[in-house]
């Protein structure tokens, strides 16, 4: 009777419909329900064994993969039939049954065409979820192979209405796995993290289908990978390179590492912060910072994924994070910047452009925010400071050298000079963030390699640094002088030269002949570098490394530059530095006797570096009979003397400017340069004027010949335009070229006027006295013919004594001062 009711109960004009429709138990033995069955339950019947330890009965498999093959329209109904019978048997805990399903799923997707796939997939995706949602860690994993495998297939068709938010979720908590069994734990998340991959390679290539680069889902993919790195003995220790080697996917660390590396290569310019954001704040939220030996691994990881233009918005991202923890402790902050120090010299060569400054700027601005934030600079804010100035550095060593100059520039231009007139002003803040960023200048400055000094010292850079030498604080003049000192010395004799010594001989230094771009920058800014420099020695507060570091300064200058048409500007300078230890009340003894002995040391090294005989040998004999009367006054440089040593030197152990200007003319070089200048200018109001006003031009800019035009100028001379065919373009041009040469000439003239009222009034005379000399001949010459052929009678007896004596008026000579 049971038998008759489950097939006749069915109502409806269509009684085998109406059976298959009511009876949906597959299991059911009615005679009626089994062979009317469709043909694919059947077939789908026939693949289970009795026994499920027998496994899947391969020839009805066969036979159900033909089926759905030319019954393509078939695979949905198929596909859930399989899904019905697999929850049937997890629900009754028959799991060989669900096995055998899931085979058969793989099978019949395996072999499926890629046009019809997507009539299968949702079904398929319906078991799997269903088996990830049992609480056996084997069906866990054996859903998770069958979803990867899935993944590695590519579909003609995109399954557009699919949706992951599921599998993210549920293999993201797989990555967490806290299972008891350690072997079990390891397969769960090893499984977890073939699952996120899967995911990602299924829906990243394909615009249709979710965006699994939406935060909701990178914030569960990207923590889960980290969470299984973390364990990797490579995320202990700093010695990490891109080429460390993989493991096999066995070891879930590797694995997600691997996993890390590919989801961070697929993304694009705009998906890289939604990877880069999940992994600064699973750093904050774990506490990685401090150590940062896992934070530095993961970043490495991704720069070197990365694609290599992307990777300037990886550099920016952990520059905004520092932005965000500037509240945090100083170590917090210093991993951070640390952390930023290792990965900038990678994104460093992508930077061009503003990007370079931008950066720059930023890490300008922290030191900025650190000085200010604790003014007793604590032993952690100090490191914070130094790792800021060692990223700098690191990324200014993989830029080209052009960017490295104006880097340098965009440095000194955040200096703080306090007092426009004086750069004593500077308060205690200033003074240290002057330091910071001084520092910061050194950092970038052993990076650059100098070929042209003109390059290097751009004004814009020069005026300003030499401004910094004046600086109040002894230890900011000593950072000036190394910065000087790593920029001027292109052959390594920066360490030969760091003290004064006679023995220049010994010292095997690295000499080269001075290049023309070299001297003709020697002889423009030559004058504001001497006189500078000359005037930092003056300073009473210098010690002897103050000393010891300008000297090494004017040495390199003097292997770098010397030549026949520098040197006597050198000695110039010499004979100066001997003045002021013989003149200058307000200096101590020590710092007198300390330029004494800078003064024959650099005129020993002029001599041997210019190769002039004779005044190696004079410089001897002072060196000989100083050690004799006076060897205080030989190197080394001392912060103290005996007391007892006389303050009067004898002119016998001076430099005398008269030998050395005998020592010159023997071979051959005019000294009249050195025998009518009387030094260099110390004065402080030329010194501000200039360092104030860094757009005036030297002396040796106006010398190549800015003279006034004296044909415009005369009276009744008119210039003549060039003679040619009197057209519409000829007149254009005559006049384009007359306002041209207007603007020159009133440039000219600009310059000539500013020259003769602010330069120093020996720099007219030097300027005036070529001229002066012809002029004052010639005069004389004329009044001289004047009186042969005009000559007046013979006085009378009676004329007073008086008027014998009188001198005529044409044979005084002009003053020089009133000669232009």
């Amino acid at each position: 009777m049971a038998l008759i009711k489950c097939c006749f109960d069915a109502e409806g004009p269509d009684f085998f419909d109406s059976v298959l429709s009511k009876c949906t138990d597959p299991g059911c033995c009615c005679w009626c329900c089994s062979a009317l069955r469709p043909r694919y339950k059947r077939l789908v019947d026939n693949i289970f064994p009795v026994n499920p330890q027998d496994g899947l009965i391969k020839n009805n498999m066969e036979k159900l993969m033909f089926y759905s093959l030319s019954s393509p329209e078939k695979l949905d109904r198929i596909g859930e039939y399989l899904f019905q019978r697999a929850s049937r048997d997890i629900s009754r805990r028959r799991n060989g049954f669900v096995i055998i399903a899931m085979e058969a799923m793989d099978q019949l997707l395996a072999a499926c065409h890629a046009q019809t796939l997507n009539l299968f997939v949702e079904s398929f995706l319906k078991m799997v979820q269903k088996l990830l949602e049992s609480t056996d860690p084997q069906l866990q994993i054996l859903a998770t192979q069958s979803f990867v495998r899935f993944a590695n297939i590519e579909e003609d068709t995109p399954s557009y209405h699919t949706r992951y938010d599921f599998f993210v979720s549920k293999y993201s908590s797989m990555c967490h796995s806290n299972n008891d069994d350690p072997s079990m734990r390891k397969q769960i998340r090893l499984a977890g993290i073939q699952g996120l991959q899967g995911v990602v390679r299924k829906t990243v290539s394909d615009d249709l289908v979710e965006n699994i680069w939406n935060m909701v889902h990178m914030e569960k993919i990207v923590p889960s990978l980290l969470y299984n790195m973390q364990n990797s003995r490579y995320s202990n220790n700093d010695n990490i390179t891109p080429e460390s080697p993989t493991e096999e996917r066995s070891d879930p660390p590797q694995f997600a590492e691997t996993c890390m590396r590919e989801l961070v290569g697929r993304a694009s310019f705009g998906h890289i912060k939604c990877v880069i954001k999940p992994v600064l704040n699973h750093l904050d939220n774990h506490q990685l910072w401090v150590p940062n030996y896992f934070a530095i691994h993961t970043f490495r990881i991704v720069m070197f994924s990365i694609q290599s233009q992307y990777s300037y918005t990886v550099v920016e991202a952990l520059m905004t994070h520092l932005d965000e923890h500037s509240q945090s402790s100083p170590k917090i902050r210093t991993s951070i910047a640390d952390t930023l120090s290792k990965i900038i010299s990678i994104a460093a060569g992508e930077s061009v452009g503003p990007s370079v400054l931008e950066i720059i700027s930023s890490l300008l601005t922290h030191l900025r925010v650190s000085v200010s934030r604790n003014m007793s600079s604590t032993n952690d804010e100090q490191l914070y400071q130094e790792v800021l100035i060692n990223a700098l550095g690191e990324f200014a060593n993989h830029l080209p050298d052009y960017q490295k100059i104006e880097i340098m520039k965009f440095i000194m231009g955040k200096v703080p000079y306090g007092d426009p007139d004086s750069v004593t002003s500077a308060g205690k803040g200033d003074v240290l963030l002057q330091s910071i960023l001084l520092k910061s200048l050194l950092k970038v400055g052993t990076k650059y390699q100098t070929i042209h000094l003109n390059t290097t010292f751009p004004p814009s850079f020069l005026l300003p640094l030499l401004k910094m030498s004046l600086a109040s604080d002894s230890e900011m003049r000593l950072l000036v002088q190394q910065i000087f000192h790593t920029l001027i010395d292109r052959h390594k004799n920066s360490e030969k030269l760091s003290k004064p010594t006679v023995n220049v001989v010994e010292l095997d230094l690295a000499i080269e002949k001075a290049t023309r771009p070299d001297v003709i920058f020697i002889r423009k800014h030559g004058p504001d570098i001497y006189v500078i420099l000359k005037n930092s020695l003056e300073l009473i507060s210098n010690r002897v490394e103050n000393i010891e570091s300008i000297y090494t300064t004017l040495a390199l200058l003097i292997v770098e530059l010397c030549s026949e048409e520098t040197v006597l500007d050198m000695l110039l300078l010499v004979m100066d530095l001997q003045d002021i230890a013989l003149k200058n009340s307000q200096i101590s003894i020590a710092i007198k006797f300390n330029l004494h002995v800078t003064v024959i040391s650099l005129l020993v090294l002029i001599a041997n570096v210019c190769n002039i005989t004779t005044l190696i040998d004079y410089a001897n004999k002072i060196v000989e009979s100083r050690s004799t009367e006076a060897p205080h006054l030989l190197p080394d440089l001392k912060s103290q003397y005996d007391s007892s040593l006389p303050s009067k030197i004898p002119n016998t152990l001076l430099v005398d400017k008269t030998i050395v200007m005998e020592c010159l003319k023997v071979i051959g070089l005019e000294t009249g340069k050195l025998q009518q200048a009387v030094g260099y200018s110390t004065s402080l109001q030329y010194r501000h004027s200039w360092v104030d006003n860094p757009g005036r031009s030297s002396l040796g800019d106006i010398n190549g010949g800015a003279e006034l035009d004296s044909a415009g100028s005369s009276p009744g001379v008119q210039r003549k335009l060039p003679v040619e065919e009197l057209t519409f373009e000829s007149m254009k041009k005559i006049l384009t070229e007359t306002n041209n040469d207007q603007e020159v000439e009133d440039e000219k003239r600009l310059q000539l006027s500013h020259l003769f009222r602010n330069a120093p009034f020996q720099d007219l005379v030097k300027k005036t006295q070529p001229k002066h000399e012809v002029l004052q001949s010639k005069l004389s010459d004329i009044f001289n013919n004047l009186m042969i052929e005009h000559r007046s009678p013979p006085t009378s007896a009676t004329s007073p004594p008086e008027s014998k004596l009188q001198t005529p008026a044409y044979e005084l000579h002009f003053p020089e001062m009133f000669v232009c």
